[in-house]
């Protein structure tokens, strides 16, 4: 191996081995990029083996970063995060559980298909997880409890939908996605909805049959309202709001009316209207959304520009032509290469956040995955269901601290790893199934603008 092989190596196994200390990500790619730039330089200087990396070459950062900063997609994400954080202190969620519980809990395993159904309305209006599972833990999981309900049956589906929310769109990683690749946000949102949508009925299907097989895990409850078309006129009412954000927002960009930045501020705006419909809206929720949204922003913008320094200098040491050599000689053909990509993208998964997963990894392979004649946005669909599951797996499977942060004192963190093995298989069919059937993310897109 050449000097540029073995640094690019070292620098890799580096990252993920600091990962474990705990230190902030960002912190950890922008150290690295400078450490491994002084190794590069000094290797050149002192030892007379030049690397082509050296201060020079690393100030290029500067002009990326800025780059960053005036990118208009880019813009979307304080507003998505804004909007589902508005929508979270809106009071709509609690409505719809309320409403949908009077209709659908008097199934056996009603109150989780319940859970599902709404957690499918919270992903395609909020798209953040972390509010999404959180919110759903405090309205559902209890009455599941006092139900009955198995504690890994309803942690497992309380983690497992909440995640819908980086899929599903709106969803702020696949406006990362598009900004990484070049690729048109919309395609990326279009392309996602099926599987997404797919994803979810999966979700369903297993609670019907878990439930229905193993009656003990899901009870139907004793006394319930009988049923009127009134209780579905009232679902309708409670899912109307939360309905029509999502055709305000996914209608603009799906019928071409505006991009998803201008669709972002509608869906703001949006929040902000059913927040103040629901006499929720004040100088304290304003002040304590914006606050969260600008925290959660400067953690996404700081990684952004940790991994952009930290991907200068590996591409410069040449890291992208060997991972693009190494993917190419494996001996399994485009179809291998790209199952082995996603291997490795579940792998990664137990490890890392999404976010350092599509900042660093997908930019390296996919010119690979483009030169096997595959489309990238089918491949960034698929690698954005695989990624669920970087959610639903430990030791760094957020939905999973997410849900024991705000779960009862009875719920242990093996009932939750117990309860997400069955999802994370649903989301391997799903994969398998986008990857057999690619007009399933292919289609939508195709026929959107004709």
């Amino acid at each position: 191996m050449s000097i540029n092989e073995i640094l690019a190596t070292l620098m890799f196994v580096t990252f993920i081995g600091l990962l474990f200390t705990g230190f902030p990500v960002a912190w950890v790619l922008g150290g690295l990029a400078i450490i491994f730039t002084a190794i590069a330089w000094g290797s050149d200087v002192l030892f007379g083996i030049p690397t082509g990396v050296d201060w020079a070459f690393t100030s290029g950062i500067v002009d990326r970063m800025w780059d960053i900063m005036k990118n208009w997609v880019l813009v979307s994400i304080p507003m998505f995060v804004f909007m589902g954080i508005m929508l979270d202190r809106s009071g709509v969620a609690e409505t719809m559980m309320v409403s949908f519980t009077k209709l659908f809990g008097r199934l056996r395993g009603g109150m989780a298909i319940v859970v599902a159904v709404i957690g499918v309305l919270l992903a395609a209006s909020t798209g953040i997880v972390g509010a999404s599972v959180t919110l759903l833990a405090l309205l559902a999981l209890p009455p599941m409890l006092r139900l009955g309900y198995s504690k890994s049956f309803a942690t497992g589906t309380v983690a497992a939908v909440g995640t819908l929310g980086i899929l599903i769109p709106p969803s702020i990683m696949l406006v990362i996605m598009a900004d990484r690749l070049s690729l048109s946000a919309g395609d990326l949102f279009m392309g996602a909805m099926i599987p997404g949508l797919l994803l979810a009925a999966l979700y369903i299907i297993y609670i019907l049959v878990h439930a229905y097989l193993d009656p003990k895990v899901a009870p139907a409850p004793v006394d319930v309202e009988p049923f009127t078309w009134g209780l579905v006129w009232e679902v309708l009412k409670a899912a109307m709001p939360a309905f029509l954000l999502i055709l305000a927002v996914l209608g603009t960009i799906f019928f071409g009316i505006g991009t998803p930045t201008e669709a972002s501020g509608i869906g703001a705006l949006g929040a902000m209207g059913l927040a103040w419909h629901n006499k929720r809206l004040n100088f304290t929720v304003l002040k304590d959304a914006s606050y969260q949204t600008s925290k959660t922003v400067c953690f996404i913008m700081a990684i952004f520009i940790g991994a952009t320094a930290y991907s200068l200098v590996l591409r410069g040491m040449g890291g992208d032509d060997l991972i693009e050599k190494g993917l190419k000689a494996l001996p399994f053909g485009p179809d291998g290469v790209v199952i082995t990509v996603l291997f490795m993208v579940f792998i990664l998964g137990f490890f890392l956040d999404w976010i350092e997963i599509t900042l660093i990894v997908l930019p390296l392979i996919a010119p690979v995955i483009e030169h096997f004649g595959f489309s990238l946005v089918w491949f960034c669909v698929i690698f954005a269901v695989v990624l669920q599951s970087s959610f639903l797996t430990p030791p760094v499977g957020f939905s999973l601290f997410y849900l024991k942060g705000v779960a009862p004192p009875e719920v242990k963190t093996r009932d939750i790893y117990i309860g997400i093995i069955p999802y994370n298989i649903m989301i391997f069919i799903c994969t398998v199934m986008v990857y057999v059937w690619k007009d399933l993310a292919l289609w939508l897109p195709s026929v959107a603008y004709r």
